[in-house]
């Protein structure tokens, strides 16, 4: 069967990106975060994954206010990233798997998840950066990849429960598979941020260290919020830590914590990592 070994989290502010092409990633304001791959990396050349199931929000790149899915799996053997207009390099293309992809959405279908398809799918920051922290000295990313893009940007927006049943669903179908294939889950986005408004600027490090240490010990506590909640606790653009949890229900049961980074701020962001480990 199907092994999910572990799971990734990280923020994916496109400043990220501008640090990695100017060649600033470890002076003293960038290192910390960084930094916080280390382990992360040594864990893959370790464990070498085949397949990346990457939980992650559109920025307007593939999808607009006038086209926004709840939630949508790419369907493709190639994922193409283009320029968002933020001075990051564009990346090359994605590997995808179009046969694994129907099965994962396939499986949503019958588990009565609405799901669009997309069989041609551009990837913005929010995906191509978090796989390049993972892998940053291959010219490609050396994985297949499967996207699962969460609206996080238009009203009304799933609930953190609704994302987490979704994750769950993924990793059931995941481990049902008979297959020798090798998953990695990653989450990106946030954590806490707000990027306008009265409260531009807005950090809750409080609370996004104890939803970081939720993911180890309680992986559906912020379920317990409604969106509107979550926005006052996080910020407009931190309820993107809905892909944290849905990335953690994907990975399931028990975990051993590998890497865990928590660094204010990069640009105006919480920036988080974590690396957790499938154990029985």
């Amino acid at each position: 069967m199907a092994e999910i070994m572990g799971m990734v989290t990280t923020s994916h502010v496109p400043s990220i990106g501008n640090a990695i092409a100017k060649n600033v990633h470890h002076n003293e304001y960038w290192a910390p975060f960084f930094n916080g791959f280390d382990p992360i990396h040594a864990w893959l050349k370790d464990h070498r994954p085949d397949v990346v199931v990457v939980f992650y929000n559109d920025h307007g790149l593939n999808f607009f206010l006038d086209t926004m899915p709840t939630f949508s799996v790419g369907a493709a053997n190639e994922y193409t990233n283009e320029d968002e207009g933020w001075g990051i390099p564009t990346l090359p293309s994605f590997k995808g798997d179009a046969g694994l992809s129907w099965k994962i959405i396939e499986g949503l279908v019958q588990r009565e998840f609405d799901i669009t398809s997309c069989q041609k799918m551009k990837v913005d920051h929010a995906f191509t950066l978090p796989l390049k922290l993972l892998w940053p000295d291959e010219a490609s990313c050396p994985v297949i990849t499967i996207p699962i893009c969460i609206n996080t940007v238009q009203f009304p927006l799933p609930s953190a429960s609704r994302c987490y049943q979704l994750g769950k669903a993924v990793g059931e179908i995941i481990q049902s598979m008979d297959s020798d294939l090798k998953f990695l889950i990653l989450g990106t986005g946030g954590l806490s941020h707000q990027l306008d408004g009265k409260r531009a600027g807005f950090i809750n490090k409080k609370f996004d260290q104890t939803f970081m240490q939720s993911m180890i010990t309680h992986p559906a506590w912020a379920t317990q919020f409604t969106n509107h909640e979550l926005v006052e606790e996080v910020g407009t653009q931190g309820i993107e830590l809905i892909m944290w949890l849905a990335a953690r229900a994907a990975l399931g049961g028990h975990v051993k914590t590998i890497a865990s980074t928590y660094h204010v701020p990069i640009s105006n962001t919480a920036g988080g990592i974590m690396l957790l480990e499938h154990v029985d």
